[in-house]
């Protein structure tokens, strides 16, 4: 398939979920079995930073029941990026053609993840996007609504990137257009570590498709959405937009 007639994409391979958890005992199971009935032919990896209510454990009755399941145990709770990036290492080291990113509490619908892997077929990385025609948020308040977009709005301005929800965790990457992301580079967590994957592929020349998604909010278990991670996130996006345009006053 072409990018629009510039680019001829191969085939997608494997799709391999990566699903970070931390105190998901009650998610775990119910969103594991979503997606492996969604798109059957994909496989699981739950990254489970050493939950304290045994989250690891129930994945690994998971993975010992199904051979597309797969449990990567985790030292301790390192945040959000710290897990994505030992999945897609995990990811890239077992062949997989294809990682997506998604929530465990359900927020990001298994049942929507064909829609991404079709869009997929004609770019570098497709977006889950709740800020798209056709996308839209469920039983959120409107403050969380109003931080959300807020966020992406500053975010998309400030580091000039043409996507609408910058800050959105359910994504599908071809692997091959992971090693021009300089992922070894990349320290933050939290949300700020989305939009950091997507300043770097807008900045690398990635092909990115957002589709429109339902985002849920969680009916079980506790967010970990906190104020630090909002503070991380303002200070990091607002001193990559200084740099960014200092460097181009500069010439760089």
């Amino acid at each position: 398939m072409t990018d629009g007639g510039q680019r001829q994409y191969g085939p997608l391979g494997t799709t391999l979920v990566i699903i970070p958890t931390y105190n998901e005992a009650e998610n775990v199971k119910p969103i594991v079995e979503r997606v492996r009935s969604a798109v059957p032919e994909a496989h699981v990896l739950v990254a489970d930073d050493n939950s304290p209510d045994g989250t690891g454990k129930l994945a690994d009755e998971l993975a010992a029941a199904d051979d597309h399941v797969h449990v990567l145990h985790r030292k301790g709770k390192e945040g959000l990026g710290a897990a994505y990036l030992a999945g897609f290492r995990w990811g890239v080291e077992h062949d997989y053609g294809v990682l997506v990113e998604m929530d465990a509490d359900g927020s990001h619908q298994p049942e929507e993840l064909p829609r991404l892997l079709t869009a997929l077929k004609g770019a570098d990385l497709v977006l889950g996007s709740r800020w798209v025609p056709g996308g839209r948020v469920v039983n959120w308040p409107k403050s969380r609504e109003f931080l959300s977009r807020g966020g992406s709005t500053y975010s998309r301005l400030l580091l000039d990137v043409p996507i609408r929800d910058v800050t959105g965790g359910f994504r599908a990457f071809r692997v091959e257009a992971l090693d021009r992301l300089g992922l070894d580079e990349v320290a933050s967590q939290g949300y700020c570590f989305q939009v950091d994957l997507a300043r770097r592929s807008v900045k690398a020349g990635l092909h990115v498709v957002e589709v429109p998604i339902t985002f849920v909010e969680r009916e079980r278990g506790d967010s970990k959405m906190s104020r630090d991670i909002v503070v991380e996130a303002l200070w990091r996006v607002t001193a990559w937009g200084v740099g960014s345009r200092l460097d181009k006053i500069r010439g760089k």
